[in-house]
């Protein structure tokens, strides 16, 4: 069933199989560490997803894999987890540094990308998504989707918007990929949404959906000349970040405000801008 929510809808992609365990860029690692690390490592991982959405039954693409390929016990890692937050008792800050360290090895011993994953009370996947139709990216933007991405407890994020803030569309791109959520589009995304698209961890596109580039408005504190190179070489240097090829903020700089350059499909994935396509949604 699909919810409007203040123009958003909560839906559910379909023409894929939404484990979140999708294969990384990242070579598969040589040599596991002792069991012991290993089960630590992935104790760890397991407690940042569990932390972030302040969910038991959230955890990451790479705990499964790992769990799976290493022949580690979900009761095994639960305890350990446990464990861990008793010593981290007095040092939160530093359980959290390990946490996001233990993800990203993972995911070079697994060859997976860490998502987010979540669980129904049936012990069946979620597969629930929010949708953002046709609104701008205004000051408050990325506060009020990271709400709605909570309150609904979606795994990723369906984003169709002409563009905006660009401050406001990376605030949201940055923490879509640090909480290994999804992002796809379905119509049209362009300017500053293509930065939110570039947050996800898996970036999905249909068939039919438009993405789009140009030159984005400076805000003042870019107003000179050297100010303008300056926001160009943050638009790279932001792609770069999210593994997206920056040639695409190259092109963009290339194309007036008051004009669009669709990107391919094609275009897409190859620049990473895109990881998949997709058949839709329901």
């Amino acid at each position: 069933m699909v919810m409007p929510v203040r123009g958003l809808v909560v839906i559910v992609l379909t023409g894929l199989m939404l484990t979140g365990c999708v294969p990384s860029e990242r070579p598969d690692a040589a040599t596991p560490p002792d069991r012991e690390t290993l089960l630590t490592t992935t104790a760890s991982c397991h407690l940042l997803r569990v932390g972030q959405t302040n969910d038991v039954a959230a955890t990451d693409a790479t705990v499964i894999i790992a769990a799976d390929k290493y022949h580690l016990s979900i009761t095994a890692i639960v305890e350990r987890a446990n464990r861990m937050v008793k010593e981290y008792e007095r040092r939160p800050s530093d359980l959290i540094a390990r946490a996001m360290e233990a993800c990203d090895q993972l995911a070079e011993l697994t060859g997976t990308a860490p998502a987010l994953v979540r669980f129904e009370s049936d012990g069946t996947l979620r597969t629930t998504w929010l949708r953002i139709d046709g609104v701008e990216i205004t000051p408050g933007f990325a506060q009020r989707t990271i709400t709605e991405l909570r309150l609904r407890k979606a795994i990723g994020l369906v984003i169709n918007s002409p563009g905006g803030s660009v401050d406001e569309a990376r605030k949201l791109g940055r923490y879509l990929r640090a909480n290994g959520l999804r992002t796809a589009v379905d119509d049209y995304c362009a300017s500053a949404c293509i930065d939110v698209l570039a947050g996800g961890v898996e970036r999905y596109a249909t068939q039919g959906a438009r993405i789009g580039v140009h030159q984005s408005k400076v805000p003042p504190r870019y107003s000179s000349h050297e100010g303008g190179q300056l926001y160009v070489a943050d638009a790279f240097l932001y792609l770069r970040e999210m593994g997206v090829d920056a040639d695409v903020a190259i092109a963009a700089a290339t194309v007036p405000n008051d004009r669009v350059l669709i990107i391919s499909l094609a275009e897409a994935l190859s620049a990473r801008l895109i990881t998949g396509v997709v058949e839709g949604f329901e």
